[in-house]
């Protein structure tokens, strides 16, 4: 879920100070040493691949993640639509897992009560120096809350990116403002701390390949964790 988020940001990056004038699409993928999305481990090696097409702001996606060195690790598709103008930018994500509430892991199984989606609203504003994120589950098999009813499970985010020696640079902190089981917290809680590096290896004139190391802890589970990955794009 967490290459999701940086697809969407991504997309809306392209918009952020014009709309495109034309189509543009994105086709890639990325390798994972680990899949680490907002301070959780959702699984070992895998292999993310992403298709978005864009237009004067708006823009669709699709993104996957399947484990390559474990069986049982997370399956997951996502569909997001969203849309910026300027700094802000506004979307919904469909995310559908091969667990959930559905035992036999339909993925056209939307009944509120046995389905295997999540449904996420999120609103932002990139300052340019910054970006601010605030996600929430509205929909779909969301966490319960400390008194057992839906928690509208919420996430917010403060990514700063920077240049230092030749390489570019993302220092980012995550927190979650309420109880929730989808997140496993009690209250307020630091989940995601994380610092990642990407540069790109010139393999020949016209191609290369950026890779990226990471970062990641997350201090409400007293877990850490180092990423390294690589995308391939034409």
């Amino acid at each position: 879920m967490k290459k999701m988020i940086l697809l969407v940001m991504g997309l809306v990056a392209g918009a952020t100070t014009y709309a495109q004038d034309k189509i543009e699409t994105t086709v890639a993928a990325d390798v994972v040493s680990s899949y680490i999305w907002r301070g959780q481990d959702c699984g070992n090696v895998s292999l993310q691949p992403t298709l978005g097409i864009g237009y004067k702001g708006f823009s669709l996606s699709a993104w996957g993640s399947v484990g390559l060195s474990d069986p049982s690790d997370t399956k997951e598709f996502d569909l997001t639509a969203s849309y910026s103008v300027g700094g802000f930018n506004i979307g919904i994500t469909d995310y559908w897992f091969n667990a959930g509430l559905d035992p036999d892991n339909r993925y056209f199984m939307y009944n509120a009560h046995s389905t295997n989606h999540i449904f996420e609203g999120n609103i932002g504003y990139d300052f340019g120096f910054a970006s601010l994120q605030w996600y929430t589950n509205f929909a779909g098999n969301d966490g319960v809350n400390k008194d057992g009813k839906r928690a509208y499970s919420s996430y917010v985010e403060l990514a700063v990116p920077f240049s230092l020696a030749g390489v570019d640079w993302t220092a980012t902190a995550g927190a979650v403002p309420f109880a929730t089981s989808f997140y496993n917290t009690t209250g307020f809680a630091v989940t995601n701390a994380s610092l990642k590096a990407t540069k790109d290896i010139k393999v020949t004139d016209s191609f290369s390949i950026p890779i990226f190391g990471q970062i990641v802890g997350n201090p409400c589970s007293q877990k850490a964790y180092l990423v390294f990955g690589f995308t391939l794009q034409p």
